[in-house]
C-alpha cells in the first residue's frame, strides 16, 4: 500500500469512526503492544561463526534483535538442547554424512553435524544477546529420538511444548519471530504459531538462513501461504 493510498484509506475510515482501529497505518510503523510477543529462536553459539553448525553470518542477528527487543513487553527465547547421540545427528548412523537424510518413525529427517549438546558452551545462548524482558526459555530437541525445529511442536507433530497455551493464557495475540535459521526453526515456529491461531510476522533482517538447495526461498513461500507476514525491523516503532 503506497503512502497516498494509506491516507485515502484512513480518511475513509475516519468517516465511519474506525480510524483508531489501525494505529500502525497512522504512524507508518507497527507498535507492539502488551498482547504481542517476540520469539527469539536459537541464537546460540552452535549456530554462529565458530559453532558446530554455523549459519552464514548468524551472529549478525544479535544487534538487530537487541535493538528491537526494547519494543516488546513479552519475549520468549528458544534453545536447541540435544542429547549426545541424538537421532538427528549424522554421527548416529554408520556411513551417513551431515546434510544427508534418513527416515525416522515420524518421517524424513535431515541429518546434522553434532551440535547444541546439552550443557556445552556450544549450546549456550550468544553472550551478546540482551533480552531484558524475556520471561521464558523453551528448550527443544532434548528427546533423543525426535528432532524439534518449532517452538510449539516437536518434529513428530504430536508432542507439544506448551508454548501456545502459555501465550494464550497471557493474552498474547501477535507473534513476531526472529533468529536462526530462517528456513528451519524460524519457519516451523512461525507456521506453527499460525496454526495455533496467532497473528504472525517474521522479521527478515533479524534472521539468517542455512539455505540447503533453495530452502530459504521455499520457506518464505510456505510461510506466506500460511498467512505469515514478512517484515523488517525498520517497520517497528521502537520509540
Amino acid at each position: 500500500m503506497q503512502i497516498h493510498d494509506r491516507r485515502f484509506f484512513l480518511q475513509a475510515l475516519s468517516l465511519t469512526g474506525l480510524a483508531t482501529a489501525v494505529p500502525s497505518f497512522a504512524a507508518g510503523k507497527i507498535k507492539p503492544g502488551a498482547n504481542a510477543v517476540l520469539i527469539v529462536v536459537d541464537v546460540q553459539n552452535c549456530f554462529v561463526t565458530g559453532g558446530t553448525l554455523p549459519v552464514a553470518k548468524g551472529e549478525e542477528v544479535v544487534p538487530v534483535i537487541n535493538k528491537i527487543a526494547a519494543a516488546f513487553q513479552n519475549i520468549v527465547a528458544t534453545q536447541d538442547w540435544h542429547t549426545a547421540g541424538h537421532a538427528s545427528f549424522a554421527s548416529s548412523y554408520a556411513g551417513k554424512k551431515p546434510f544427508e537424510t534418513t527416515t525416522l518413525k515420524y518421517g524424513q529427517q535431515v541429518l546434522w553435524p553434532d551440535h547444541c549438546v546439552q550443557g556445552t558452551d556450544d549450546a549456550a545462548l550468544h553472550k551478546d544477546l540482551k533480552l531484558p524482558t524475556a520471561q521464558l526459555i523453551i528448550r527443544k530437541g532434548y528427546n533423543k529420538g525426535v528432532d524439534s525445529y518449532s517452538a510449539f511442536e516437536e518434529a513428530d507433530r504430536k508432542t507439544v511444548t506448551g508454548l501456545a497455551g502459555y501465550l494464550k493464557a497471557r493474552g498474547i495475540k501477535s507473534v513476531y519471530v526472529t533468529g536462526l535459521a530462517t528456513d528451519f526453526c524460524v519457519a516451523w515456529t512461525a507456521m506453527d504459531a499460525r496454526k495455533a491461531g496467532f497473528e504472525v510476522s517474521v522479521i527478515e533482517d533479524a534472521c539468517r538462513g542455512i539455505d540447503l538447495n533453495g530452502s530459504v526461498a521455499a520457506a518464505w513461500k510456505q510461510m506466506s501461504a500460511k498467512g505469515v507476514k514478512r517484515i523488517q525491523s525498520a517497520d517497528l516503532d521502537l520509540a
